[in-house]
């Protein structure tokens, strides 16, 4: 049992992170990029796909007072997040953190998880991505099969001459009183379109971190304008149009429905566990710790600083949303599409596509940029195979590492619906949080010594109270997510069993010392 709690040392990690030349990552991030990182990862599918689903089918408008509570436990676990990263400024994020402070096997546990957090949380935000794509394609009388526009078993109706996403025109059909049971219908197979915009990100990061964060930087004061343009144009409209406020904000929780997480206060609770999704793009920031150039000083402002700008944008456009549109009609992968959709200005329309598919592939930048690194640090460490640590000569990126976790979450993206993906993300990010809040305290203890650029503030409150609240948002998610963490944790323990264990340096040099003795 001793071995499987075996720590790696701080000073073993510090020594590799100050590693340079050819077969390490570059050190090419300022500040500027960091924030904008986070802000590239939060603003995304939070705004642009998970409000609506979520407001339809957990909280109503309601839905802003999750955002607030998902926010809540955020700012915790950033406090902390931030104290690791500039004091520990390495790739790995809350794996690292935990092989430093709360042995391998729980750094396996979170490394496993963290595929949760960033594989799954690529794949869902790819969906909603296709979602816009397949919008904006209309909007040109481009249509596609319904067989290549959506994961197995997503229907589609035949009306007024075309295919059509039926969650998309549900509205409209309830409008004109047509029964969507009378129209033909066809599912779909594959979801070519998440596909191909998996690989093509995939694509940007192996060419290398500095492109990828200029490329990223440059979308997110896009999307940023283009969120700020929606909050006008939508704005305007309801002061114009103040009975779609008091049909669609009245009442602001909806009542509960009988069931535990549907409406009412449960419903709340159970929407900020699942649109707590949207926060996870500030520890995205911290997987990139060791391609900044002085991450003692900014990581810490990219994680705090992303997250209060979107805490702010994220309860605005709520709030809006909501307003125009009755949460009923939300249940779609593009509700921002449908909520500029009735201001009726038809440039509005066609920018907001257009910011939510440069904003959406910029979290798809982020997370799968936070997933190839961790992938890097648990091969570095012997956890994984070592073809994915391996960097590129030319471009100083884990080539190996991204091309494989692409065509894994390409295929994630493109066969599994959108509300299960989600849901697997929230409850890997929530198990990051408890595992990292839980490190920094046990740091604290165990090496006062060590020099902390950044210290949480409020010991041992702040990491207390992280892991409390998530904790709590992860018991109102519904059984069957905790179901699949189960079993995603089991499978990932016979890795570590048959494969890592064996091969893990950690445990390598504790059988040679023992050898020694």
């Amino acid at each position: 049992m001793s071995k499987l709690l075996a720590t790696k040392p701080i000073e073993t990690i510090l020594g590799e992170a100050a590693e340079t030349g050819n077969t390490t990552l570059k050190r090419t991030l300022g500040p500027t990029n960091l924030v904008a990182l986070g802000i590239g990862a939060i603003i995304g599918t939070g705004i642009f796909v998970l409000t609506g689903p979520t407001a339809a089918l957990y909280a109503g408008p309601g839905v802003v007072y999750a955002f607030i509570v998902a926010a809540v436990a955020c700012v915790f676990a950033g406090l902390c997040y931030a104290e690791f990263a500039a004091m520990i400024p390495v790739a790995g994020s809350a794996y690292t953190y935990g092989y430093a402070t709360l042995g391998e096997i729980f750094a396996w546990i979170i490394g496993w998880d963290l595929v949760l957090e960033y594989a799954f949380g690529a794949a869902t935000v790819c969906s909603g991505w296709s979602g816009y794509v397949l919008s904006l394609l209309q909007d040109f009388h481009i249509r596609l099969p319904p067989e290549i526009a959506g994961t197995p078993g997503t229907p589609f109706v035949y009306w007024q001459g075309h295919w059509e996403l039926l969650s998309r025109i549900t509205m409209k059909l309830a409008q004109t009183g047509v029964d969507p049971n009378t129209l033909p219908h066809r599912y779909g197979v594959f979801n070519l379109i998440a596909f191909i915009g998996i690989m093509a990100v995939t694509m940007i990061l192996v060419i290398g971190i500095k492109e990828s964060a200029n490329f990223n930087s440059v979308i997110v004061a896009i999307k940023v304008i283009v969120l700020l343009i929606f909050l006008w144009l939508g704005g305007e409209t309801l002061m114009h149009h103040q009975e779609l406020l008091k049909m669609n904000w009245h009442p602001f929780v909806p009542p509960n429905t009988g069931t535990f997480g549907q409406f009412g206060m449960s419903g709340v609770m159970r929407a900020a566990g699942v649109i707590f999704f949207a926060y996870i793009g500030f520890d995205a920031v911290s997987t990139a710790a060791q391609e900044a150039k002085n991450p003692k000083r900014d990581m810490p402002l990219g994680i705090l600083g992303s997250l209060i700008i979107c805490t702010v944008l994220y309860i605005l456009v709520a709030l809006v949303l909501t307003g125009l549109v009755n949460y009923h009609d939300l249940n779609v992968p593009d509700s921002l599409a449908v909520g500029i959709d009735v201001t009726g200005v038809r440039w509005g329309s066609f920018l907001v596509k257009i910011g939510a598919l440069g904003g959406l592939s910029s979290t798809m930048v982020v997370m799968l940029l936070g997933q190839s690194r961790v992938f890097f640090s648990m091969s570095k460490d012997g956890l994984l195979p070592k073809f994915f640590s391996t960097v590129h000569p030319k471009f100083q990126t884990p080539w190996i590492s991204s091309l494989t976790v692409g065509v894994v979450v390409a295929t994630f993206a493109s066969l599994i619906p959108l509300a299960k993906l989600g849901e697997m993300t929230s409850i890997g990010t929530l198990l990051a949080f408890i595992i990292v809040s839980a490190g920094v305290w046990v740091l604290r203890k165990r090496r006062p010594e060590l020099p902390r650029p950044f210290r949480a503030p409020w010991m041992p409150v702040t990491p207390i109270l992280g892991i409390v609240v998530s904790l709590a948002m992860m018991l109102f998610l519904p059984w069957e997510t905790w179901a699949r963490l189960i079993i995603w944790l089991i499978a990932g323990m016979f890795i570590y069993v048959f494969y890592s264990r064996r091969h893990s340096k950690v445990q390598i040099e504790l059988g040679e010392e023992v050898a020694g003795d």
